[in-house]
């Protein structure tokens, strides 16, 4: 085992590069504006992060999990329904359908996809379901068109958890554009990151985006007169025009992800590599998940092996830092267990195995051959 530990390949990098001065001239536009709520930066980014998204509307709130939970309470989703979602993901977005007072409902993965699978899910519909909440993980989205098929065929609505997926598209439909609403996020570490938290909801639904509006500003119709119970979740000034900033770069930044995913796939396409598919690694096969459209955005990299922690090893030792994209499936975690959660076997196989290589657009040439280097070695 080498003896280096340093980290020559950091798993991301957050710091403003080509957009620096974009980004400080946007936080000095603010400053000077002395506007810092719900004013001009919020509106131009809501009207530009929808045309970009090829939708009509768009809400800024203050998170993803706020655009969720906010998307289900203008859905008249709440106590006693029922929202069936996918147990691979960040557990913000089950937490989101509790905070809607509705109870997530967990359908288990498609083995090569890593998205929700469509038997199970409609396998798991009861009459208390109201809604079906796919998550577009790690940039790719999940099977839409078996999901719509159930969906209209038990009357429900879809709920896209697009957090992942900024620009991503579907069968050359853009992502959000397919359900009733998706919520995004502008957490930093996403494809479109802010200097803090964010998020916005999308949809083509004027009165939803309506009553998303209201419901963020503690159900004020006009100041001071409250028409509903709402919440207190606004995108900032400050924060809406460095997304702004940034948006004009997410075409550029996209499609460097996608060059680097290109270069990983062809090295991991080797004698010691899986051909990329079902989650059932065995020793040291280092398993790439399948490509299933070109619309994939390549927020994370993910790969699979049962031997992980060998692997971890094996890229620390040569300055490759990498991190595990979820270890626990959410219907394990404690904050769950008053929902009753089903377990789901292939989430379980798929989080004892998944883990993320360095994926953003920073890297460079030298950094990428390295992480390719590096993970075709595993195993020799």
């Amino acid at each position: 085992m080498s003896l280096n530990r340093v980290v020559t390949v950091p798993f991301n990098a957050l710091k403003p590069a080509e957009d620096a001065a974009d980004v400080k001239a946007a936080i000095d536009r603010v400053l000077a504006s002395g506007w810092f709520i719900l004013g001009p930066e919020v509106e131009a980014f809501e009207r530009e992060f929808a045309a970009a998204s090829k939708i009509p509307y768009a809400v800024g709130v203050g998170t993803g999990t706020d655009a969720i939970t906010l998307i289900l309470r203008a859905l008249d989703i709440g106590p006693g329904d029922e929202v069936i979602t996918a147990p691979l993901s960040a557990a913000y977005s089950a937490l989101a359908i509790m905070m809607a007072g509705a109870r997530p409902v967990f359908a288990d993965i498609d083995p090569e996809r890593l998205t929700l699978d469509a038997a199970s899910t409609e396998a798991a519909i009861t009459s208390r379901t109201r809604a079906i909440m796919p998550v577009h993980l790690y940039g790719q989205a999940a099977d839409m068109r078996a999901i719509e098929a159930i969906a209209a065929r038990h009357h429900l609505a879809i709920v896209e958890d697009a957090a992942q997926a900024h620009l991503a598209t579907v069968d050359g439909r853009p992502i959000g554009t397919i359900g009733i609403a998706a919520a995004s996020s502008f957490y930093p570490t996403k494809n479109l990151g802010a200097a803090g938290d964010g998020g916005a909801v999308l949809t083509r639904d004027a009165q939803l985006a309506a009553r998303v509006k209201r419901l963020r500003n503690g159900g004020q119709t006009s100041r001071y007169h409250h028409e509903e119970f709402g919440v207190n979740s606004r995108l900032d000034e400050m924060q809406a025009a460095i997304l702004r900033a940034r948006l004009a770069y997410l075409p550029a930044w996209t499609a460097k992800r996608r060059a680097i995913a290109a270069r990983y796939r062809v090295a991991l396409s080797g004698a010691n590599a899986g051909a990329g598919g079902r989650a059932l690694g065995k020793g040291a096969t280092v398993i790439v998940p399948r490509e299933f459209d070109a619309g994939h955005v390549y927020h994370l990299f993910p790969v699979l092996t049962a031997a992980r922690d060998r692997f971890q090893s094996h890229m620390k030792d040569r300055g490759i830092e990498t991190l595990i994209h979820y270890p626990v499936p959410i219907p394990r975690q404690p904050a769950l267990s008053a929902t009753s959660p089903a377990m789901c076997p292939i989430a379980d196989l798929v989080c004892s195995q998944v883990v993320s290589l360095p994926m953003y657009p920073g890297l460079t040439d030298q950094s990428i051959a390295a992480v390719v280097e590096a993970a075709s070695t595993f195993g020799e």
